[in-house]
């Protein structure tokens, strides 16, 4: 796969991920943040549960044997991924219930410009040029997007901050699965049973874990397991493979534009010229951030030949 291919694989996830606010806005009505995490991270697991056995059988037969459970090293990796995709998704689900919509979604927004500062202060990658202006138009394409009013932080505000650093730390760390033999259907799958076993158990600490409220939300919770869970966040696995991590938080980010877009779409929300420039800027910092690496690539071999 292309780091064209993987970014254009990230821009469906969001996509993706843009639709599914529809289906986590309306299972909320019935369960609480915890509950709703747990259920749809069990089916995402689920999902891919028997792709992430084939991938174990195929890497045995290389070695030898009937298959190849992850070791002591790929379990820890997918001890960590798991907990930080658990606490991003958690944080944010709290606090967007004690915040206003205008400031969870310029807050999340953050984790943008966190992953290429983290990756050159961590890893010492140093991003392609185009990152931060493609990042600065993303975090401002988000605040327009809420409707670029002012930001007046609160409890539920910092909730959904701390989110954002757990957001881009699980980007950094999916970024080094690469450098692992583990297949990516495993790691997909390892992270998604973590977070099923963390929401499970602090559900049924914190919240009231009925039958009926889970049937009730039944609807939400498959479509955000199967599609948002199980084949985004997997894909999101593959195509990290294969990508800088900055391409990613920058390009993921359109789900902001795609969750207005379908928010306008499902619940009538009406866009106004503050909104359509905020899904424009967002999105052109998606295309910045792939195309200008690879025109600068063609360039430099066009003079080599």
């Amino acid at each position: 796969m292309s780091r064209l291919q993987a970014d254009l694989l990230l821009l469906v996830v969001a996509l993706i991920w843009g639709s599914a606010f529809v289906a986590q806005n309306l299972g909320m009505a019935n369960v609480g943040p915890y509950t709703f995490t747990a259920a749809r991270f069990w089916l995402g697991a689920l999902i891919v549960a028997p792709l992430a056995w084939r991938e174990m059988q195929e890497r045995g037969r290389a070695a030898g044997t009937t298959f190849t459970l992850p070791d002591r090293r790929d379990l820890r990796l997918m001890l960590i991924l798991g907990s930080f995709l658990f606490l991003g998704a958690a944080f944010q689900q709290i606090g967007i219930v004690s915040t206003t919509v205008t400031n969870a979604g310029f807050l999340t927004a953050l984790y943008v410009p966190l992953v290429p500062l983290l990756a050159w202060l961590i890893n010492h990658h140093r991003p392609h040029w185009s990152t931060w202006p493609a990042a600065i138009g993303c975090l401002l394409g988000s605040w327009l997007l809420t409707g670029g009013q002012s930001i007046a932080i609160n409890s539920g505000d910092l909730w959904v901050v701390s989110s954002a650093v757990f957001w881009a730390g699980h980007i950094l760390l999916l970024g080094q699965t690469a450098k692992h033999p583990i297949g990516p259907f495993t790691v997909a799958c390892g992270q998604f049973l973590i977070v099923g076993v963390l929401g499970t158990l602090v559900a049924v600490i914190l919240e009231p874990v009925t039958v009926a409220k889970l049937t009730a939300a039944t609807g939400s919770i498959a479509y955000a397991g199967i599609l948002s869970v199980g084949f985004a966040f997997t894909a999101q696995v593959i195509a990290q493979r294969h990508t800088l991590p900055a391409d990613t938080a920058i390009i993921i980010s359109s789900e902001m534009a795609f969750a207005a877009i379908f928010g306008a779409i499902w619940f009538g929300d009406k866009l106004d010229g503050s909104g359509i420039l905020g899904c424009v800027l967002i999105l052109c910092g998606s295309l910045l951030v792939q195309l200008l690496p690879l025109f600068e690539t063609m360039r430099r071999i066009g003079k080599t030949n």
